[in-house]
């Protein structure tokens, strides 16, 4: 029997997957879990195996192009003992074959279309990444407030959204963009320099626009780094933990006392976490990762390092588990490794907290028992989050917390 080689579902909220390399070819015989491709999407690159043994006797994949999930790549010949072994049902013998139905050319102005229990082998539409590039912004462009339904199924066409003509100026009645503004508008990038941007560009951009949906707002305190360098001083090699990791376990005890801090408003109701799930920002090429380390409240310091270390390698190679992929319930970032000390980072759309930590700078500080200066290490911290679920002051205590645990640093 021939069973469909489908484009996998590769992770939460995950839509669609390019395909960066084919492993086999037409006429070849693959075993039961056999890695058959490998396909990047937006928030790691991964193998994709094969269900189960049998002969690839159709391929209709093109590398480079991006597939939704579900659809059909190929076709693998297989024995039903092998399907029934897989968990795939066999046909009823007496059954006529199912003819593949022929695709209607009803799909106009959609970027793709998957009918329900069908999978055309031919027909199949990759979706193409959208261009993203930097425009000059006119002086006197005061960006598409109103968008008509034909300007929008062009933009449609072209795989552009709203946030793509904030550049436009309108010549329509009240400042209207119109179709012909948008065509000049396409014909002036002709005349630019552009690159393609990569899917996990893509993905960074839609995601800081669906957070800036969201009233935000960012407090920061100053943080005592001395106890916390000289803890990491007295630990093994092996166990060093660098500061970001102290300030994600502080984060963990502080949220832990205080769910409703860290909880997303849905409707007239502040949803709880379940668990204190913690991502830390690991920059990549041309974007940033975000693993996930689970139940960080649970966890003792010294018991994170060997977790958080080996996260960051699989980050850097785009190789992160499927159980460090999924949304955690805040993020910790770290610009203070390139030299910065203070910043406003975004929260994920699906967060409400992010804790930023600045360059630490020996800053003398009057001590009130020897009357005097002394230098101390100390950096910024900086806590940005949704302000419909947390006020200012509710934020600076969370925040208060976080730093006080970080000055003592042995209780984490």
């Amino acid at each position: 029997m021939r069973i469909p080689i489908l484009m996998p579902q590769l992770g939460e909220s995950i839509a669609e997957a390019t395909l960066l390399r084919l492993d086999v070819a037409e006429g070849d015989w693959v075993t039961a879990d056999q890695d058959i491709m490998e396909v990047e999407t937006q928030k790691a690159t991964m193998g994709v195996t094969i269900p189960c043994s049998g002969q690839v006797v159709a391929l209709d994949c093109a590398i480079g192009t991006s597939y939704p999930v579900g659809t059909v790549l190929g076709f693998l010949l297989v024995t039903e003992a092998e399907a029934l072994r897989a968990g795939m049902s066999a046909p009823d013998p007496a059954a006529p074959p199912e003819a593949l139905p022929e695709p209607e050319d009803d799909t106009a102005g959609l970027h793709f279309r998957v009918e329900p229990g069908t999978s055309p082998l031919s027909g199949t539409v990759g979706v193409q990444p959208t261009l993203s590039t930097g425009l000059p912004v006119p002086v006197n462009a005061t960006g598409a407030h109103y968008i008509s339904p034909r300007l929008r199924a062009r933009m449609q066409e072209m795989g552009l959204n709203a946030a793509d003509l904030s550049a436009v100026a309108g010549s329509g009645a009240g400042g209207r963009v119109t179709v012909e503004d948008f065509e000049a508008f396409m014909r002036e990038l002709e005349q630019h320099r552009t690159t393609p941007a990569s899917p996990m560009r893509i993905a960074v951009a839609d995601s800081m626009r669906r957070s800036w949906t969201r009233p935000l707002a960012t407090v920061g305190i100053r943080v005592h780094l001395d106890p916390l360098l000289a803890h990491r001083k007295q630990q093994p090699p092996h166990l060093k933990a660098g500061p970001a990791l102290y300030a994600l376990r502080a984060l963990a005890i502080a949220l832990a006392e205080n769910t409703a801090m860290a909880g997303r408003l849905i409707g007239k109701r502040i949803v709880h976490p379940k668990a204190i799930d913690l991502g830390f920002a690991v920059e990549v090429d041309d974007g940033v990762l975000v693993p996930v380390i689970r139940n960080v409240e649970t966890k003792h310091l010294a018991l994170l390092v060997d977790v958080y270390n080996d996260l960051v390698e699989r980050a850097r190679a785009r190789k992160l588990p499927p159980d460090a992929r999924g949304p955690g319930i805040a993020t910790i970032t770290n610009y203070g490794t390139f030299g910065i000390q203070w910043a406003t980072p975004i929260p994920l759309p699906e967060q409400n907290l992010v804790l930023g930590l600045g360059a630490g700078e020996k800053t003398p500080v009057w001590d009130e028992a020897t009357n005097t200066f002394l230098p101390r290490t100390q950096a910024d911290l900086t806590l940005s989050f949704d302000h419909r679920v947390l006020d200012g002051g509710g934020a600076g205590r969370l925040l208060a917390r976080v730093a006080a645990l970080m000055s003592t640093p042995a209780e984490l």
